[in-house]
């Protein structure tokens, strides 16, 4: 089982390379003829982190018994 501190480390690294992609995408869709194929494959990373992020931040909130 993991800590809550190797959890939050996961998270920003997660999130870093989630700007990255973003960064990266943006630069892509400003070329001349950018490469459609490659933009594709590079969203579907990005929503593949998102959904990873989502799960570790929800790993975080504890459960609360009702």
């Amino acid at each position: 089982m993991e800590t809550d501190s190797q959890i939050r480390a996961r998270l920003a690294e997660l999130e870093a390379e989630h700007r990255a992609l973003d960064a990266a995408i943006g630069a892509m869709h400003e070329q001349s003829s950018p490469d459609l194929f490659a933009i594709q494959r590079l969203k579907k990373r990005k929503l593949q982190l998102k959904d990873a992020i989502q799960r570790l931040r929800s790993r975080l909130i504890p459960d609360l018994n009702a």
